[in-house]
C-alpha cells in the first residue's frame, strides 16, 4: 500500500471519529458538549505514551546493533510523542477548566505528565546538539531509556495517589456508557493510523536527511 493511499484512509478514519463524537455518541448530562473534549484527549494520550514505549524499545536496540535506523525511528516517534502529550495537556486543561473550574491543578496524573513532556522535550533538543553523530545517537539512546522512567508514572499516578483525573481504564470501564466506549476506541483506532502515517513520514524524511549529511561530510573529504 502507497503512503498516500494510507494518508487517505487515515484521513477517513479521522473523519468517521468525528461523526461518532459529535453525532453518535450521547451528551454527557453533568459536563454536556464539553465531554466531548474526552475523545481527542484520551487518544492523544494513548499513543503519546505508546511513543515513548516505542523511543525506549529502539533506543535500547540501537544500544545492542548500532544500527543507525532505531535512533531514527526512536526520534521520530520522540517528536510525535511530545506532539501529541502536548496536545494531551492542552485538551485535558481545557476539559479540566469545565469540570474542575480551573485550567490547571497539581494532581499527580497532570505533574507526571508535564515532567514528561519536559524530559522529552530535552530528549528532541539533546538530538539537534554540536556534537558527532555516532556519539549524539548514542547519548541520546541512553536518554531514551532512562526517560521512559517516567512514563509507567503517568498511567499508574491515577491509582498510586489521590487523584482527581479519573481512571478510564477501571475494572468498570470508567462508568462510561457502551455508545461512549466504542466512540473511545473508534478515535484510539483512527489516530493509531494518524500516528503510523506520522511516524513513517518522519522516519523516511530524517534517512534521507542522514544520508545527504554523510554525502556531504564524504564529499568535503
Amino acid at each position: 500500500m502507497s503512503l498516500a493511499i494510507a494518508a487517505l484512509i487515515t484521513g477517513l478514519a479521522i473523519c468517521v471519529g468525528q461523526y461518532f463524537i459529535w453525532i453518535y455518541a450521547p451528551v454527557e448530562q453533568v459536563m454536556g458538549l464539553v465531554q466531548k473534549i474526552f475523545y481527542i484527549h484520551m487518544p492523544m494520550a494513548v499513543w503519546a505514551m505508546l511513543s515513548f514505549f516505542v523511543v525506549f524499545v529502539f533506543s535500547a536496540l540501537y544500544l545492542i546493533k548500532r544500527d543507525i535506523k532505531f535512533d531514527y525511528i526512536a526520534g521520530a516517534a520522540a517528536e510525535i510523542g511530545v506532539v501529541f502529550s502536548g496536545l494531551a495537556l492542552i485538551t485535558g486543561s481545557l476539559w479540566g477548566r469545565a469540570a474542575w473550574n480551573v485550567w490547571w491543578t497539581w494532581d499527580p496524573r497532570l505533574t507526571t505528565t508535564l515532567i514528561m513532556w519536559f524530559v522529552y522535550a530535552a530528549y528532541l533538543v539533546l538530538r539537534t546538539s554540536p556534537m558527532s553523530a555516532e556519539r549524539r545517537s548514542l547519548v541520546c539512546a541512553v536518554l531514551g531509556i532512562v526517560a521512559f522512567v517516567d512514563v509507567p508514572l503517568v498511567f499508574y499516578s491515577a491509582r498510586l495517589w489521590r487523584s482527581v483525573h479519573p481512571a478510564v481504564l477501571g475494572a468498570k470501564g470508567g462508568g462510561m456508557e457502551p455508545e461512549m466506549l466504542t466512540t473511545l476506541i473508534v478515535n484510539v483506532c483512527a489516530f493509531g493510523l494518524l500516528w503510523l502515517i506520522l511516524l513513517t513520514v518522519r522516519f523516511r524524511q530524517t534517512r534521507l536527511a542522514g544520508k545527504l549529511d554523510a554525502r556531504l561530510v564524504w564529499d568535503n573529504e
